[in-house]
Parts: C-alpha cells; sequence; structure tokens
C-alpha cells in the first residue's frame, strides 16, 4: 500500500474510532482534554509506527489498547488514582494475553455509555452553542481543527481557540464525566439534539459562504444522530429527530443544479430524491411517534413526511402541513415557526392568508435581519402580481443575507420582477 493510500487509510479509521478512544479515556481520566491529547498522540504512534510495522489484523483494537496504555502511564506518572491504576493495569494485562480479532467485543464492554456520557459533557449548556458545535465535531466526529474551520467557514485560529476555551470551561466548572440524573436528562439531551440539528442545518442551507450546502456537515450530523439513537433507543425526540434529518437529506441531490444553484423545493424533481432515506426516514418517525410524547423534532419531521409522501409538489397536503405547524407553534411558540406556517397557509388557503400573516411578522423585532422575511413577503408579492413591491422585498432579502448562492438567487429574482415590469 501506497504510502498517501496508507495516510487516508488511517484517517479514515480514526474518525470512526476517535470518539470511542477519546471516551474511554476520557472515563480513566475525568479530563475531556487530557483525552483528546492522549488519543491524537495514539494517532501520532499508529501513524509512525504502522507504515514500517504493517496495519494491524484489528486496527481499532490496537488504538484502544495503545490509548489505554497512554492512559495508565499518565496515571502512573501523576501518582493519581492508584487503586484504578492496579484496576486497569489488570484489565491490559489480560487484554494483552488475548489475540487482537478476540478482544474487540470485549473493548467494546461499556463503550456506549462512555459515547454517550461524551456527548453530554461536549453538548453541555455551559458551553456556547458555537463552542459546542466545535466541540462535538472535534471529540465525536473526529474532525481535525482545519477541517472545522471549513466546514463552519471559520478562521483556523478562531476555530482552535474556540476549542481551548470550551475545554477550560468544562475543566474550571469541574462538569463530571457522567450521564445526568434523570432530573436532568431532558434538559442535558435537548442540548445534544440542538448541536446536532445545528450542524445539520448549516449543512442543508449554508448561512454563509459560495455553496448553498456543505454535504459533509448534513452527515455528519446524520451519522452522530444515529449513533445517539443506538444510544437511547427510548427517547422519542432523538428518532424525531433523526427522521427529520434523513427525510431532509433525501432531497440534497436536487436542491442545487448543474453549477451549484439553489432550486427551490416546488421545482425539485421527485423522482431523485432517495427513496431509501425516505423509507428510513420514515421507519425512524413510526419509532418516535410510537414512543411519544410527540415534540418538536417529532413534528417537524412529520411536515417533512408530507412532503416525502406526495408524488408532486401539487399533490402534497397543504392543509395537513398547516394543522401540524399550528401544533408546532403551540408547543415551541417562535416568529421563524409562524413565518413557516405563513407559506403553508398560502399554499392551503391563497397567497393573499399567507401574505396578511407575513404583513403581522413584520413587526417582530427578532426577525429584522431575518433574510427569509422579506424573500417569503417577495414571493407571496410576486404571485400576486405586486412586483414593484415584490422587488424591493427580494433586494431587501439579497441585503440580508451571507450566502453567495442565494445572493443570487434573490438578485435574479428581483431582476425578473423588474423586467416584467418594463424597469431595468
Amino acid at each position: 500500500m501506497m504510502a498517501t493510500d496508507l495516510q487516508r487509510s488511517i484517517d479514515a479509521l480514526w474518525r470512526i474510532e476517535s470518539p470511542r478512544v477519546t471516551a474511554v479515556l476520557s472515563r480513566m481520566l475525568r479530563d475531556v482534554g487530557l483525552a483528546e491529547d492522549l488519543a491524537q498522540d495514539t494517532l501520532l504512534t499508529a501513524l509512525e509506527r504502522w507504515p514500517e510495522e504493517g496495519v494491524p489484523d484489528n486496527p481499532g483494537a490496537w488504538l484502544m489498547t495503545t490509548a489505554k496504555r497512554r492512559g495508565i502511564d499518565h496515571l502512573r506518572r501523576q501518582k493519581l488514582l492508584e487503586r484504578k491504576h492496579a484496576q486497569l493495569g489488570h484489565e491490559l494485562a489480560s487484554e494483552q494475553e488475548q489475540h487482537w480479532a478476540d478482544t474487540e467485543s470485549a473493548m467494546d464492554d461499556g463503550i456506549g455509555d462512555d459515547l454517550l456520557r461524551l456527548m453530554f459533557v461536549a453538548c453541555h449548556p455551559a458551553l456556547s452553542a458555537e463552542a459546542r458545535v466545535a466541540l462535538t465535531l472535534r471529540l465525536l466526529g473526529g474532525l481535525s481543527t482545519a477541517e472545522i474551520a471549513r466546514a463552519c467557514l471559520q478562521p483556523e485560529s478562531t476555530i482552535a481557540q474556540r476549542i481551548v476555551r470550551a475545554k477550560r470551561t468544562l475543566a474550571r466548572k469541574q462538569i463530571a464525566f457522567e450521564l445526568p440524573c434523570a432530573a436532568e436528562l431532558r434538559e442535558r439531551l435537548a442540548s445534544i439534539l440542538e448541536v446536532i440539528y445545528l450542524i445539520f442545518n448549516e449543512g442543508y442551507t449554508a448561512t454563509a459562504g459560495d455553496d448553498w450546502m456543505r454535504p459533509g456537515l448534513c452527515e455528519e450530523a446524520l451519522r452522530l444522530g444515529r449513533v445517539l439513537a443506538g444510544l437511547m433507543p427510548g427517547e422519542a425526540e432523538v428518532h424525531g429527530l433523526v427522521a427529520l434529518m434523513e427525510i431532509h437529506a433525501s432531497r440534497s441531490s436536487t436542491r442545487v443544479d448543474g453549477e451549484g444553484r439553489p432550486v427551490l423545493l416546488s421545482q425539485q424533481n421527485r423522482a431523485q430524491w432517495d427513496r431509501l432515506l425516505i423509507r428510513r426516514g420514515l421507519d425512524a418517525l413510526e419509532r418516535a411517534q410510537n414512543l411519544g410524547p410527540i415534540g418538536a423534532y417529532t413534528l417537524q419531521a412529520m411536515i417533512a413526511a408530507c412532503h416525502a409522501r406526495a408524488p408532486t409538489a401539487q399533490a402534497t397536503d397543504w392543509k395537513r402541513i398547516v394543522q401540524l405547524y399550528d401544533a408546532l407553534a403551540q408547543l415551541t411558540p417562535s416568529p421563524v415557526v409562524e413565518l413557516n406556517r405563513a407559506v403553508a397557509v398560502s399554499m392551503a388557503f391563497g397567497v393573499q392568508a399567507g401574505l396578511d400573516l407575513v404583513d403581522a411578522l413584520a413587526a417582530d423585532a427578532t426577525l429584522k435581519n431575518y433574510h427569509l422575511l422579506p424573500s417569503v413577503r417577495g414571493d407571496f408579492l410576486s404571485k400576486l402580481g405586486r412586483l414593484d413591491e415584490a422587488r424591493d422585498a427580494f433586494l431587501q432579502a439579497a441585503a440580508l443575507t451571507g450566502n453567495a448562492r442565494e445572493y443570487a438567487l434573490l438578485q435574479q429574482r428581483a431582476t425578473d420582477c423588474s423586467r416584467a415590469t418594463g424597469r431595468s
């Protein structure tokens, strides 16, 4: 195997194994920052030794055992937790007596709990949303600082500082590496779901940059969601979020044209939607509904399912979608939900009805710089033939967006309005 091929293979393996390694080290050391440092040392050891010695028969087990050895060495050097040191030393000695291929299942014992603990730590509410996203992509996604910086369109130094500050906050606040008690579980789980959905949304519709989508972030969020669903199979909203992401992701290939320009939902070729992802999403939605109670992510997945089940845009059950938005607005009231509901109302009961709702939202201060408000209003006005007003609304929306592709689309729609009225 050529050096470059081996490097890619190790990188791919590390993307899978690093969360497990970091989670186990975090349990051993009770220090997420130190655990990640030792995990990175383990990766460097593999990069140094495998090109000369060859890749082990079970590379995942090799990485885990090497990482545990480094953790034990650290505890010994620090003269901490002597009883823990003896216990872990005995565990390591037993593992070394077995063939690599026979140790994988034994090493998996408790790793699920360790991964879950790591999720709760990385997504702790004590951290800012930006810090939680960066730390989650780092610890659970196995992404390098440079990869996170590219994905988030931030300077690498900014992401590095964000991660360092997050680790310091966890250490300063002495955040325990443990599962929250039942009383805290729902609040802490909500933080994890929020982070995963933030990652997905930034990939699905990028808020800034030159690309309409960043598929890598969508894929990472989906992977994390699936892992979480496996770790917490009895939580309805976990399955609801997975369902929502699976169904949305099914449209990815049709959301841009050959030149990377956005394609609106009503214009997408539904025959090209990924039926496997839709089936997986509908299955996850069924699990969420059976587990109950119905939460915000499950309601949004039910809305997405209405689109997925409709063979054409015209066949969409918009009245059902309005009902679901009514329920969502009661459960989690927000002006953004109301804006989305206005779109559904316009499709179910006429454009003017939707425009009346949007105009009522114009006074909401939280939507002052939200580009989708004038964008939706421009769409309604153009359908009503009020093209001068529509043009102005599209230009206002273009000035507010940070995404180059969306800016171009909104400018084009404004230009189309001008041409239709004979204005340059």
